[in-house]
């Protein structure tokens, strides 16, 4: 019967030769065998660069543009964003309308109550006033026949007053 090896890992692995070699890190180390790793190091200070024009133009083509991709989107998404901004400000506004609608109108209501000729009269009751006596109303829209035209001050007499000082 075969040897049987025993890896680093703990499994056993069929060599070529019928033998078990060990496996370490997913690879198949040969029995003796062993890794030499060698640093070797190397000087790239003597060397230079060759610019590629062609590159450089391909490289600034490019950035510009993106540039201008990227300034468009831009431009486009703060567009969008002002255009739902000004959305919820007019549903607002139409919402701040409609409340003042209706704040207009329970003011008007509650004028037109208290304009109300019959609690007028139930106040003054109250209060102590009578009615008025015959004679006592004079109405002033009808004073000298006027018909609405108006009236006009006339002075008659002049007097002069002297302020001692």
């Amino acid at each position: 019967m075969a040897a049987h090896a025993l890896s680093f890992n703990g499994s056993m692995a069929p060599a070529i030769t019928g033998q078990y070699v060990p496996i370490v890190n997913g690879r198949r180390m040969a029995a003796g065998i062993p890794e030499v790793y060698i640093a070797k190091e190397i000087d790239n200070s003597r060397l230079v660069k060759v610019t590629d024009h062609k590159r450089q133009r391909e490289i600034f083509m490019f950035s510009a543009v993106m540039g201008v991709v990227c300034t468009l989107m831009m431009l486009y998404v703060w567009q969008h964003f002002s255009s739902i901004q000004y959305g919820y400000r007019i549903e607002e506004q139409k919402a701040s309308v409609e409340r003042l609608q209706e704040e207009n109108r329970a003011l008007r209501l509650e004028e037109a109550s208290l304009r109300a000729p019959e609690r007028i009269d139930m106040l003054a009751r109250r209060m102590g006033f009578a009615m008025p006596q015959v004679g006592q109303v004079q109405r002033l829209d009808s004073v000298n026949g006027d018909d609405g035209k108006g009236i006009v001050a006339r002075a008659s007499e002049f007097a002069v007053v002297a302020v001692a000082q």
